[in-house]
């Protein structure tokens, strides 16, 4: 799965997604209802990383797959909304995977 672009956007995707889960449904609440903000600097910043290599194995997959920018923008607003990452799923499953 790791050896196509399609494969490494996918699991990027899922263990981003699960970063901004963990950050908006763990860590701020930690943060804004214990008062503690350690949690949120230490996963705040794994899903920064996180999103950075996303968008570059997006950019990578488009660029590959030949990708419509319609499709890509789309992609790219998903992963801004929590549970996002599911429906990228559902979006890129059924795209022919070439190396």
């Amino acid at each position: 799965m790791l050896n196509s672009a399609l494969g490494r956007f996918r699991v990027i995707s899922a263990i981003e997604g699960l970063s901004f889960l963990v950050l908006v449904l763990i860590a701020m609440p930690i943060k804004y209802i214990g008062g503690d903000p350690q949690p949120v600097k230490i996963i705040g910043m794994a899903h920064g990383v996180l999103f950075i290599i996303f968008m570059l194995s997006l950019f990578e997959a488009k660029i590959r797959h030949e990708w419509e920018n319609s499709l890509t923008l789309q992609l790219f607003i998903l992963s801004l909304i929590p549970f996002g990452a599911i429906f990228i799923e559902k979006k890129v499953k059924p795209i022919r995977n070439i190396n």
